[in-house]
This record gives C-alpha cells, structure tokens and sequence, in this order.
C-alpha cells in the first residue's frame, strides 16, 4: 500500500468560473467550497493513476489498532452482500440479498444475515472486498439502514430505493449503541457491528473507490452543479441506484462501531473543523466511535507496551465477554 498527501484548498482560492453551478444557485461558504475541491483532487489523482482502488481519509481520520482484523471481516460482510451466490450463472447470476442489485425489487426489508453462517459467494477477482462495488463508505458522522421506500430520505433531495441486505456480527471487542440499534433493526446485543447498504449519510471521513467509482464519482460531484457540501453530494450519489454506485457502509447504523472515527485533538474547540462552527472553550482529546484509537495510542504502540496499557476509550464492564478480534501486542 502506498499513500500519498495531498494539499488542503481554501475555498476563497477557487474562482467562480470553476465551480459548476445551476440556474438561481448561489456559491456555498468557502470551508465548504475547498473540501470540495481537495476530495475533488484526491479523486482525480485516482483517475490520473489509474488505480485499482483508493483509500481517501480526511486529515482528521483515526480507527483502531485492530484494523487489520476488522478490515478482514468487513470484506467478507462484503462479499455477502454485493458478490453473486457460489453455483448462481453469470448469465442470471443469484444473490444473498434479493434486491441488489435491482433495489427497485419491492422488499420492506432485507435478509439480516448472521456473519458466523454467510452464504458461500463467487470468489472475488478485482478486489478482495468484491467485483460490484464502487464506494465503501467507511467513515462518518452518521447513518442509516436502507429506508422501506424511496421516499424516507431526510432532505430534499428525491431518492429511489436502496438495497435492503444487512450482515450483522456479534461478539466483537468493540462498542456500540444498543438503543440505536434496537430501534433499527431490533437488536439489542453489545458487541454488534453492522455492514449495510448507504442511505442517508453524513461526513465524508473516509471512503474507497474503485476505479469505475471514482470516475463516475468525479463526473457527478466534479462537474455537475455543485448543491451542497461534498459529503451530502456523496450521499445522494450513493442513493441514486445501482447504475450510479454501488456502495456498503462499515458501522452500526452510521454511529459506533466505525472503521474510522473523527479525531478530536485536545486544545481549543475552534480548531475543528472548519466547516462547522464547534463552539467556544476547552476539550479533551477523543476518537468518536474507535476503541483503541492509533493517536491516542501512538506512544503506547511504538514503546509496543502490552494491550491492558492502551488507553481505552470504552472499557467492557463484562470481564468475561467472549469476543472476536480481541487487541493482541
């Protein structure tokens, strides 16, 4: 793997005439315009590249120090949920999950699959997260599971249907929010991490593309009229049907457990991000919805101390909770 920097942009640096733009649309605020522009960039450099795939974070992206593992078994979430049934044609090929890729297949709901007892799917040949996806929205703000229709978005913004599938696994030595997730999905087990289909997400901390992603997403959010911020655009791209994107999202219900979190440096509110406005006063640091976060550990990891000297941002009150992907020195 290979990463690169890439420079931020102030937004008050990008001309008019370079923002596309629509009849009675005025320009949005700069902090918003120059996120714009570096995802822009960012994805850009992919096409230029020709990349198999791209792994964009946001400088503020954290996730936890057993991101290997997980990364692993959100793959095979993956494959459960975009890759064609073992045995299934590629003349008529068959799914685990009835409406994908055609969402428009009328299902209130999807098949919940247990991750211990995953269906036996096509080996992947392009990529080990599967063949059918252009976007896998891995880190954000927030979420929610596929709407029962194409009408339950949360703004403006027609949607149609979205594939309803959901792999959920349990027992993991992680966090999440039981209330949330009984109130979407009617679980309310500890421990629970959820791969689901994009609808309705906020924040663009971190998301892969593949090379057909992200040229189609450089020609949707690039070069058609700019009516939000990149992150609200990215979430109507991902709503727009499987000839538009093809994307699944870590985490549970777009909160804790995600595969990367929001950093938040100690020092003073305002210096967030720029985009919002944080408040006055003082804060602590903190990685919103990653356990053992990398920063908060970075010393701890390279004097490689034991896993019981990691800081710990949500400690288990079960000492004897049998979990998966359990930190290891």
């Amino acid at each position: 793997m290979a990463c690169q920097y890439r420079p931020s942009a102030l937004g008050k640096d990008v001309p008019d005439k370079a923002i596309p733009t629509g009849p009675g649309m005025e320009r949005l605020p700069d902090a918003v315009v120059g996120s714009w522009r570096v995802h822009n960039n960012a994805i850009q450099e992919a096409v230029r590249r020709n990349l198999s795939s791209a792994l964009i974070m946001e400088d503020d992206a954290d996730w936890d120090v057993r991101l290997r593992g997980q990364l692993y078994d959100f793959a095979l979430a993956s494959h459960a949920l975009t890759q064609p049934l073992a045995g299934s044609s590629d003349a008529s090929p068959r799914y685990a999950d009835a409406s994908f890729p055609d969402p428009t297949i009328r299902l209130s709901t999807g098949p919940d699959l247990a991750f211990d007892q995953l269906p036996t799917t096509v080996a992947p040949v392009e990529s080990p997260y599967g063949d059918h996806w252009n976007v896998l929205w891995l880190g954000h703000c927030g979420m929610r599971f596929s709407f029962p229709s194409a009408d339950g978005g949360g703004d403006n913004k027609p949607t149609i249907a979205v594939p309803k599938g959901r792999v959920q696994q349990q027992h993991l030595w992680t966090i999440s929010d039981p209330d949330d997730l009984k109130a979407q999905s009617g679980s309310s087990n500890n421990h629970t991490r959820v791969a689901y289909h994009v609808q309705d997400g906020v924040c663009s901390l971190a998301y892969a593309v593949t090379r057909q992603g992200a040229r189609k997403l450089l020609h949707e959010l690039g070069l058609k009229a700019m009516g939000a911020a990149f992150d609200i655009e990215l979430r109507w791209f991902c709503e727009g049907g499987p000839e538009t994107c093809r994307a699944v999202v870590a985490g549970s219900t777009g909160i804790p457990p995600l595969l990367f979190g929001i950093h938040l440096p100690a020092g003073p509110k305002k210096s967030n991000s720029d985009i919002s406005d944080h408040g006055d006063g003082y804060q602590d640091a903190a990685t919103r919805g990653i356990r053992y976060n990398v920063r908060m550990n970075a010393e701890a990891l390279m004097e490689e101390k034991r896993t019981d000297e990691l800081v710990d941002q949500w400690p288990d009150a079960d000492a004897y909770v049998t979990c998966r992907n359990m930190p290891t020195k």
